[in-house]
């Protein structure tokens, strides 16, 4: 398995994450990725409208949200977050890699998009970026729909 060097908040503490998938399965492929990255889940839900009442009440670093959730999606979903927290850090995760969903996301303030199946090196690097707020960090959204080259 592959190695990877904590990812952390510019405090030193591990990156804490709230994760929103309405698959059970999604969330736990989430979730060891997270802890392989040094990072701690700080929430999960499994719906847009959780995922909004879960934000408020942990306030974590990073959210990792599904675009198609039961309830409320994802898109809709950021758009509340955002709208209350302008710093909010969201990165999407799906496997409806529609260029008109992503756009959508990001328009509504999502700060990058991962497909699924999600890989470990991806997902890394998409966070390493959002954590930096630079724009010239590797992992910037010009590989938008998920696709990585080596």
């Amino acid at each position: 398995m592959q190695q990877f060097a904590a990812l952390l908040r510019k405090d030193s503490r591990p990156v804490r994450y709230l994760v929103v998938d309405d698959s059970v399965f999604a969330r736990k492929n989430l979730i060891k990725m997270i802890e392989m990255f040094g990072g701690e889940v700080a929430g999960e839900a499994g719906d847009g409208l959780t995922a909004i009442a879960e934000y408020n009440r942990t306030k974590p670093d990073i959210v990792l949200m599904d675009i198609t959730m039961p309830q409320m999606e994802g898109i809709e979903a950021v758009e509340r977050i955002v709208r209350q927290h302008a710093e909010a850090r969201i990165v999407m995760v799906s496997s409806v890699g529609y260029q008109e969903n992503i756009l959508a996301a990001l328009q509504k303030g999502a700060k990058h998009f991962v497909q699924k199946p999600v890989k470990p090196e991806v997902l890394y690097e998409i966070l390493r970026y959002v954590l930096s707020d630079d724009p010239t960090a590797a992992g910037a959204p010009v590989a938008l729909a998920g696709e990585h080259r080596s």
